[in-house]
């Protein structure tokens, strides 16, 4: 055979080796088809399964997601966290690691469930993450967006003095004070009390530090703490701290005398306390508020068993005192 032939023969392999891997495309090419290019380098490219709503995650935000990592032709993912009922917030910037996912996130709307597919420069790199991501890996990410606040504005705000604090628009401290609060919530849901005590504590210095320039201020501050105290009084009855939590639960009444969470918190801290009269009290005034609310209707029954059971022991006490009292002694 010349070499002519040879090279002929060459060809025709390599063209139907093409052919065949056209018709039948590896999983990674075949999703490459359906993906679109975000950069527009081919390194990060995104297919969108379901939508999302509202604006994209912004820079240096923190994101709630479920996410997955995948290598070609493996079924198990090498990392997740759809296991997990409730996942960690991830900050952007710090515990995203991977450029590519970072990317991705940003083009992300709350709710959007995606994935992307990573060269190595946007990925593990050249080298890979032995043992499980070998050299030069093409990866996939199944990414779901959960929630996301924009934790990029409270730093930027804690990062200020208190003077520079003072002179930023009360709406950017209320929108901080906002961002802090979900944080709190997240971390309450996922039982994480300590956490969320942080977060509200934050938020109550950050409104405490406000020297507010009107009345008008001066009630839009108040309106805001109301909340943050009435989120701390739970708090506090979590961590078993009844006292602080009265506390907080008498701040917020300082600012709604009739509003019926905080009544209902201080009823539940004098509860605690073995306090039943006063947290029949305030138990009562609540339910003048919301006679049909089942919650504050139930601890009130509660309350009262209690109140009568430690009114019958301390009538048997002073009966037995009293009869001790009467008895002759005997020589």
């Amino acid at each position: 055979m010349n070499g002519n032939g040879l090279i002929s023969s060459i060809r025709r392999r390599l063209n139907t080796e093409e052919q065949l891997r056209i018709n039948n495309p590896s999983p990674f090419e075949y999703l490459h088809r359906h993906m679109d290019d975000v950069l527009g380098d081919g390194g990060i490219l995104k297919e969108v399964v379901q939508p999302g709503q509202g604006p994209p995650v912004p820079q240096n935000a923190s994101v709630l997601m479920h996410y997955s990592g995948f290598l070609e032709y493996s079924d198990r993912p090498f990392e997740t966290t759809t296991n997990l009922k409730h996942p960690r917030m991830m900050k952007l910037g710090r515990d995203v690691t991977l450029a590519g996912l970072e990317m991705g996130l940003l083009t992300m709307q709350k709710g959007e469930f995606s994935r992307f597919l990573l060269q190595p420069q946007y990925a593990y790199g050249e080298l890979g993450c032995p043992p499980f991501i070998p050299a030069a890996a093409v990866v996939l990410y199944e990414v779901q967006i959960l929630d996301f606040l924009d934790s990029g504005q409270v730093d930027d705000f804690m990062a200020l003095s208190l003077e520079e604090q003072n002179t930023v628009p009360l709406s950017t401290l209320l929108e901080v004070v906002h961002t802090l609060r979900s944080f709190g919530n997240r971390c309450f849901k996922q039982s994480r009390y300590d956490n969320a005590k942080d977060r509200y504590k934050q938020a109550l210095m950050l409104l405490g530090n406000r020297e507010a320039q009107s009345s008008a201020e001066k009630e839009r501050i108040k309106t805001a703490l109301l909340p943050v105290y009435l989120n701390l009084s739970l708090t506090e009855l979590r961590l078993d701290s009844p006292h602080k939590a009265l506390k907080y639960g008498n701040k917020a009444l300082e600012i709604d005398s009739a509003n019926t969470k905080a009544l209902f918190r201080c009823g539940q801290a004098y509860l605690e306390l073995h306090e039943y009269e006063s947290a029949q009290s305030c138990l009562i005034t609540a339910q003048a508020k919301k006679p049909f609310d089942s919650d504050i209707n139930n601890l009130l029954r509660r309350v009262a068993i209690l109140y009568k059971d430690s009114l019958d022991k301390q009538k048997d006490v002073y009966t037995k005192m009293f009869r001790d009292w009467r008895s002759p002694i005997k020589m």
